[in-house]
């Protein structure tokens, strides 16, 4: 009886998840929105190393975090405990956190050549230096990790919309 009704919860946690996913504005748009606009306001912080020392040094000005993986993800022991070691560090620090699985599109969307960057396996959205904090995208990106956490899904994947 137990397990019939941890298996009727874990499929009425997922419907409530796919519902949300569908009702809200696809969650790769809204990425791809919120890295745009601060691109635009200069608030994107590209890379491991330094997003690591923006962390260590303001954690309070980093509002959103971007993983992105490749090939070489899988083969880099290195990269992976950098990963982990930023997840820790944005669950501390009550962080927005998600993955993304294309790392070339992300260079595309927030570089203006895909040689501009040679590391874009971590990216910062950080809080507008003015205090003024009006980036709808931003916020549903925010909605969607706090419903996805809730749901144990601590590092969301996201599919960014092709050009």
């Amino acid at each position: 009886r137990t397990l019939r009704m941890q298996e009727c919860r874990s499929f009425h946690q997922s419907y409530i998840l796919l519902i949300y996913k569908i009702t809200m504005q696809s969650p790769g748009k809204s990425l791809k929105e919120a890295l745009l606009c601060a691109q635009s306001e200069e608030r994107l912080t590209v890379g491991v190393y330094e997003s690591a020392k923006i962390m260590t040094e303001d954690p309070d000005s980093v509002s959103f975090c971007v993983l992105a993986m490749d090939e070489e993800f899988e083969c880099d022991i290195a990269l992976q405990i950098h990963f982990t070691l930023i997840q820790s560090f944005c669950f501390d620090n009550d962080i927005s956190i998600v993955r993304v699985s294309d790392m070339q599109r992300m260079v595309e969307i927030v570089g203006d050549k895909a040689e501009q960057f040679e590391d874009a396996h971590c990216v910062l959205i950080t809080n507008p230096a003015d205090g003024s904090w009006e980036d709808p995208a931003l916020e549903k990106l925010h909605l969607f990790c706090e419903e996805s956490r809730r749901l144990n899904d601590w590092v969301p994947e996201i599919s960014l919309p092709e050009r």
